[in-house]
């Protein structure tokens, strides 16, 4: 539990210094905390962490082509993204040894993608406020 508020604590002041940087640095930041994310989840080792990432970062990029091939036609991408994650499932299996941790790398994907969702809206939500709040 300590751990989790930890890790949501770090998430929220990260995101809150994302905002003030330039576009790149802003999807570095990004990518940082979602490395960190996945490695808390799945409770990476450092041998672990050092052979997943890599076969990680292929598949990410594989999955990041078919968005951008497929992003008008949203049931082909969702068709190419699951040949894509059974594709790659055996050789996070190598690393991961179960399949449980396997499916928490999707997963912590989508709970990671959820939890920036939540940010930005609390802070739209925040700087709404403090703009009606100047206004008045």
């Amino acid at each position: 539990m300590l751990k989790r508020i930890l890790l949501l604590t770090t998430f929220a002041l990260v995101a809150f210094n994302i905002n003030a940087q330039p576009t790149k640095q802003r999807g570095e930041r990004i990518q940082a905390l979602k490395v960190a994310y996945i490695t808390q989840v799945l409770k990476l080792t450092p041998e672990e962490a050092q052979s997943f990432w890599p076969i990680y970062n292929a598949y990410f990029e594989e999955s990041k082509k078919a968005r951008a091939e497929y992003k008008d036609d949203e049931l082909q991408y969702q068709e190419k993204s699951l040949e894509i994650k059974k594709k790659y499932k055996p050789e996070f299996k190598k690393i991961l040894k179960d399949d449980a941790r396997v499916n928490l790398v999707y997963k912590a994907e989508t709970d990671f993608l959820l939890e920036m969702q939540k940010e930005i809206k609390k802070r739209m939500q925040q700087r709404q406020q403090r703009l009606k709040q100047g206004n008045q």
